[in-house]
This record gives C-alpha cells, structure tokens and sequence, in this order.
C-alpha cells in the first residue's frame, strides 16, 4: 500500500479509537503517546507495565503491518540531523502543550475538551504554516 485510501484511513481511526477507548475503560488513562512513553523514563513503578506494553505495540504494529498487508514505503525529504532538530521540537512542544496529536487530538476532542480542541487547532494550524513556509518560501 503506497497510498492512503478511504478504506486504510477508516480502518485506521477505527484502531486507533478502539486502544484508545480500551486504554481508558481498562486503565483510566488518556491515550497521548508523549504522556504514555515519557512515564517510562521515571523509575519503575506500578503504572510502568502496561506503558511498556503500549510502547512496544505502537513499535510492533510496524512488522505485523508488513507481514499481514505488504511492504513499507517511506520517503524522507529532510537530512537526518534536521529530522532530530524537528523530533525535539516536537518533543518540547508536546511538553509545553500539556500533550501530544493523540492525547488532545484523538482523545481530548472525543471528551470535548475546550482545551484539546484549542491544542488541535494550534497543531493544526501551525503545522499547515510550516510546510507552507517549507514549500514555497525555502
């Protein structure tokens, strides 16, 4: 799969919205990637195995994609060194935001959290402006 299809964009909300429900019935936890992998760098503790566990699923979805649906096309545009620069921004802003796409995004807006969808928008937002800049004025 080379492309992205209404049937795979589905399919993949569908996913995404049954762990994240899942995570919040069985744990009563937000589904934000950056709240779930940043718990991991704390000392170990009661929480530390089912965040390891969701880790190593988002990790492991990758393989069994390949496996059960065919190869992986990936195409970078950017060096290396601009993909780490933009990987602690996103990482600061994650931070600074109270949270990451998924958290407020997935998660915050299905609760109708004013303050995801605000959080949305600005992600949205700003992402727009920066390929734009990146596209037509670099």
């Amino acid at each position: 799969m080379t492309e992205i299809t209404i049937l795979s964009a589905a399919l993949g909300g569908v996913v995404i919205g049954l762990a994240a429900g899942l995570l919040l019935l069985t744990h009563k936890r937000v589904a934000g990637i950056s709240g779930i992998a940043s718990g991991l760098l704390l000392p170990w503790n009661a929480e530390s195995g089912w965040r390891l566990w969701f880790v190593l699923g988002l990790i492991g979805s990758a393989p069994l994609y390949r496996i059960t649906v065919g190869e992986i096309v990936i195409n970078l545009d950017a060096p290396l060194p601009i993909l780490a620069v933009a990987g602690v921004l996103v990482g600061y802003g994650s931070r600074l935001g109270g949270g990451c796409t998924s958290g407020h995004g997935v998660c915050g807006i299905a609760r109708l959290s004013v303050r995801s969808i605000v959080a949305t928008l600005m992600f949205m937002f700003t992402a727009g402006v920066t390929v734009y800049i990146q596209r037509h004025l670099l």
